[in-house]
């Protein structure tokens, strides 16, 4: 539709394209500026875990001419900032042109501040408005929002005194809040704090374990009766001629079962009854598909009673098989100590819906275990997972704060991997492999990542019967499991360095950075939990430490690698001696381990190093020197000040040195560009330093 002719006409042309400085999926519609009802931005990829309406910027409720063009024209310009009438205008936006889902809401808060100004009786002409106007706007709005809903309420109203000069009829004469931003304006207090919660202990660990249980143990049996199911579906006649010779040949086969419905399905099938007749899947198996209804009662055949009556006399003689499908399941051993199949029975409706639980697991398993954002799991596609400087990663394509979308790569362990292998599989997208799903998309919608999650949740609780697992409720979203993993990630040193580098932010490697600290920061209900899951750890990790070296193996290098190897052999030799007296037995490991607990050993565990530090007298601690603030409480060392080539408690394994040496490799070989700004080399060139120092250690230098 058209702009009508009685609206004035403004510095855009009706027949524009109203995207002009992105690039352009071929062949997609693209919108023109005369479009007064909505603009369907399907030329532009959009992020895989938006659904297709989050592109559509509708003007509809804009009835009144004037604000309609209004709205047009400031996403017109905020959508192309290089297009030469908003160059001419001197506006300095910002090159990235503004994203569909940005623009929709923006033209939804214009027409709630149309339809309060027409309620108030103010002009359309924006010219004639004073500030106590638009003050008196959000004055209203402040009681029924946060901070955070107002302060994109004023940025709108700052943006129509900001882009005046191409709206028709001008925009605001002056900005209400001269030299305020809109933050301040909405008491929006600047923090770096993340305000994304993490996900309570108690739901965290049954979650993923649930995740990994469906993939590992449930998997196998969840993809094989769903390629039998499509095998069936492949090969079935859409005809009823020789219905009954089909089902004689079926049943002369003593392999051959007859499907039953399970009390898995009377909770999504009400009009299903344990035990009866699963005819639609015999339908199948006997090569009729489903639809035709091969066994229904008809007044016209005498043929039905008869083959319902074989079939029948079958299920009598034992033949009947819950679900249908498959006849072995994985054993499982529920929490009451009793053990059996994890599912009653699979048939064509618990297989999908199975399968969509199935995918449901590896997107929490995937997302819990990467740190990705949910933008980044949704742009994985087939064929990703690979190797990056030698450790398995996967690739994937990073938005945020990314004009330029780069492809990145994120660290993945081998379970992740099988994971992504099943999602691969499950998907029925051409190349996404966590996008729409075909049995549950809700007319044309997508993968909705929140409603994934809380449906896997559902899922395995409603199956808890027979497999015993169940995930106590909570609210668990998406961009919850970043958040949670990063924090017991931060535990160990090095690791808000290794934190800012899957994470992906945008800050250099070797430091540490306020965002990623917030990640990191600890929460009061995982405290006591982490406090006690973190010593077994570090314990059962000193223990392999110590069979390690007395095994011959070089644990590791530097000062604080021999203050331990003289601990462990000290303890060695308490050893013999008590064997010596009688007061141990040769091969005793508990009294070993006790001597081993005893001593005391303060390390911590890291991808990057190990620390050695004495918590209770942190001598010659790196992190620790100069004018630091130690948090009020706090003992020991200061995780993210770690100076891993420096520092005489700080052990390097062998297992860090390959990281080292491809971080090294990765710097020599920035430094090769003889574009790079002198500020920037110098940097590197200090990054390059620290990264030799370390691999220095190992060759038995001197540490400064």
């Amino acid at each position: 539709m058209i702009v009508p002719a009685l609206v004035p006409r403004g510095i855009f042309s009706d027949d524009e394209p109203v995207l002009q400085s992105v690039p352009l999926i071929p062949g997609a519609e693209v919108p023109i500026f005369g479009n007064i009802v909505n603009w369907t931005l399907v030329a532009v990829q959009k992020p895989a875990n938006l659904p297709p309406s989050a592109w559509d910027i509708s003007f509809a409720k804009l009835v009144d001419p004037v604000w309609n063009l209004r709205a047009r024209e400031l996403s017109m310009a905020m959508l192309n900032p290089t297009h030469p009438v908003v160059k001419a205008a001197v506006l300095n936006l910002r090159v990235r042109p503004a994203q569909g889902r940005s623009l929709r809401a923006i033209v939804q808060r214009l027409g709630i501040l149309a339809s309060w100004a027409s309620e108030r009786g103010l002009n359309s002409n924006l010219g004639l408005w004073q500030e106590d106007d638009s003050r008196e706007f959000i004055a209203h709005k402040r009681e029924a929002l946060s901070p955070s809903s107002l302060h994109t309420f004023i940025s709108t109203i700052k943006l129509l005194h900001r882009l005046g000069p191409l709206l028709t009829g001008g925009g605001l004469p002056s900005d209400p809040w001269p030299g305020v931003t809109s933050r301040k304006a909405a008491n929006l207090a600047k923090t770096n704090h993340v305000t994304t919660p993490n996900i309570p202990p108690g739901t965290w660990f049954p979650l993923v374990r649930a995740a990994w249980q469906y993939i590992d143990v449930f998997g196998p049996d969840i993809l094989a009766a769903r390629r039998r199911y499509e095998r069936l579906q492949n090969v079935a006649a859409g005809t009823l001629s020789g219905r009954e010779d089909l089902l004689d040949a079926y049943l002369a086969d003593p392999v051959n079962h007859i499907p039953v419905h399970t009390d898995r399905m009377v909770a999504t099938a009400e009009s299903m009854v344990p035990g009866d007749i699963n005819w639609r899947l015999l339908s199948l198996m006997i090569g009729i598909r489903r639809d035709v209804r091969a066994f229904q009662h008809t007044t016209r055949s005498a043929v039905v009673p008869r083959i319902r009556a074989k079939v029948e006399a079958a299920v009598e003689a034992g033949r009947g098989l819950p679900g249908g499908l498959l006849t072995e399941y994985a054993m499982v051993t529920r929490p009451d100590g009793t053990t059996g199949p994890w599912h009653p029975g699979l048939c064509s409706r618990s297989v999908l819906d199975e399968s969509f639980a199935l995918r449901a697991a590896a997107y929490v398993f995937v997302a819990a275990l990467t740190m990705m954002r949910d933008s980044e799991v949704r742009e994985i596609t087939r064929g990703s997972v690979t190797e990056f400087y030698g450790a398995p990663a996967v690739i994937s394509t990073k938005r945020k704060h990314d004009p330029d979308l780069p492809v990145a790569h994120w660290w993945i362990i081998e379970p992740v991997a099988q994971a992504l292998a099943i999602a691969e599989e499950l998907s029925d997208h051409p190349d996404l492999i966590f996008s729409a799903d075909k049995a549950h998309a809700k007319s044309g919608g997508g993968f909705n990542s929140g409603v994934i999650v809380r449906k896997f949740i559902e899922r395995v609780n409603a199956g808890t019967a027979s497999h015993g697992i169940h995930i106590p409720a909570a609210r668990v979203t998406p961009h919850m499991f970043r958040k949670t993993m990063s924090m017991l990630t931060e535990t160990e040193p090095g690791g808000e360095i290794a934190l800012g580098i899957q994470l992906k932010h945008v800050a250099a490697r070797t430091l540490a950075n306020r965002t990623t600290q917030s990640y990191g920061a600890c929460d009061p209900q995982w405290e006591k939990l982490l406090g006690t899951a973190v010593d077994h750890a570090r314990f059962k990790g000193l223990i392999d430490f110590y069979d390690a070296h007395h095994a011959g193996e070089n644990i590791g290098f530097g000062l604080g690698a021999d203050q331990l190897k003289d601990t462990f052999d000290e303890i060695k030799t308490t050893m013999k001696d008590r064997v010596a007296t009688g007061r141990a037995r040769r091969g005793d490991r508990r009294v070993e381990q006790d001597l081993l607990r005893k001593a005391r050993i303060s390390i911590r565990f890291g991808k990057l190093n190990h620390c050695a530090v004495n918590e209770t007298n942190p001598v010659g601690a790196k992190c620790l020197e100069g004018e630091v603030k130690i948090p009020e409480g706090h003992r020991g060392p200061l995780i993210d000040r770690c100076q891993p080539g420096r520092c005489v408690n700080s052990i390097i394994a062998p297992a860090h040195l390959p990281i080292w040496n491809a971080e090294n490799a990765s710097l020599l070989t920035l430094l090769k560009d003889p574009k790079l700004p002198s500020c920037r080399r110098a940097a590197l060139n200090r990054q390059v330093e620290d990264v030799q120092t370390v691999i220095d250690r190992t060759e038995g230098d001197t540490v400064a």
